[in-house]
């Protein structure tokens, strides 16, 4: 349904200065020529041509304009951010993801992972593994299945190569993939998953989290292991046990003890303003909190109305036109008689 309606690009008191002063000029004329009477060439004709252009220029300076009613949908969708730790820590057997049965940190990661993907249904999801850097293995995509073979795929780093693990090591590529979605889609909900058993062996200063805070809607970090800990197995980075090797601790020169440090998730988790999840033989990211908070945002489909002004100047602009060139028109006829 369209109604009428007066929209001055210039304002309205600007535009209502001018739209006077236009009324008043048509005015004028009118009185001044009827004062002149047949003292004047000026015909009645002719006043009520400059009458009607001076009118005419006074309700275009108003801007008339049709203003329509529409109903859009408004989806809200969510874009799910999943990092998740790789360094030799992972391989450690002392997780446990709902039961009694021993898996390694990795394995109870990529169930977290595959249970993320069912809270979030319809939702866009980016993959990112961290170790001795972060690196976005799959970049947003709506396909969940592409999350989950991407975990089936990921393995941790060979411990030949490791220089001790840095938890800030996925920061740079979380904060460059949020601000790139909340740009692109402004109305999405973003949640950030941080997965890792919270083991800082680096001796670099870790880097707060608080800048995500910015973008981000919602975040989970999830601790897989045990504050008991368990023997670093010797990896080549294929997810290959070398032959039941452990990684030697250099300081006791005894295979080295790595465990879970809820501390240092519950601070990142912290820092995000999201919460902190210990899975264990009972606890899952099915049957978290986390799993009570994903159903805030779910995707939803939202009826707007909007309304849109468009102006309708060009039929009194054609108006003033005609009556312009008939001025004219008759100007040059009365400058020709005079000649």
């Amino acid at each position: 349904m369209s109604t009428f309606t007066f929209s001055p690009g210039i304002g309205w008191v600007p535009a209502a200065i001018i739209s006077l002063v236009l009324l008043a000029a048509a005015v004028t004329t009118v009185i001044i020529t009827r004062r002149q009477g047949t003292s004047s060439d000026t015909t009645a004709w002719a006043c009520a041509r400059r009458s009607g252009i001076a009118l005419l220029l006074a309700v275009m300076v108003l801007t008339p304009s049709t203003v329509t009613s529409t109903t859009s949908k408004a989806v809200n969708a969510t874009d799910v951010f999943i990092a998740v730790d790789v360094t030799g820590s992972m391989a450690v057997n002392d997780a446990h993801y709902g039961s009694d049965a021993t898996v390694t940190r990795k394995a109870a990661a990529v169930q977290a992972i595959t249970d993320i993907t069912k809270l979030y249904p319809d939702a866009s999801f980016a993959g990112i593994r961290f170790g001795a850097s972060g690196t976005l293995d799959v970049p947003l995509t709506p396909d969940s299945n592409a999350i989950d073979t991407w975990a089936q795929t990921l393995t941790t780093e060979s411990t030949f190569a490791s220089s001790g693990s840095n938890l800030d090591a996925p920061l740079d590529q979380l904060l460059l993939q949020l601000k790139a979605a909340r740009q692109q889609h402004p109305d999405d909900a973003l949640i950030v998953y941080y997965i890792s058993d919270g083991e800082q062996t680096s001796t670099a200063n870790r880097r707060s989290f608080s800048s995500l805070r910015q973008y981000v809607d919602d975040a989970t970090t999830v601790g897989v292991g045990s504050t008991d800990g368990g023997q670093i197995p010797v990896t080549d980075g294929t997810g290959a046990n070398a032959g039941e090797q452990w990684v030697i601790d250099p300081t006791t020169k005894q295979p080295g003890i790595s465990k879970m440090d809820p501390k240092n998730l519950k601070a990142i988790a912290d820092e995000m303003s999201g919460r902190y999840v210990a899975l264990d033989a009972k606890t899952t990211l099915e049957n978290s909190a986390s799993a009570e908070t994903s159903r805030q945002y779910r995707l939803t489909v939202t009826p707007k109305e909007r309304t849109v002004t468009a102006p309708l100047v060009w039929p009194f602009a054609i108006a003033a036109g005609v009556l312009l060139l008939w001025e004219a028109g008759a100007w040059l006829v009365t400058s020709r008689r005079m000649i």
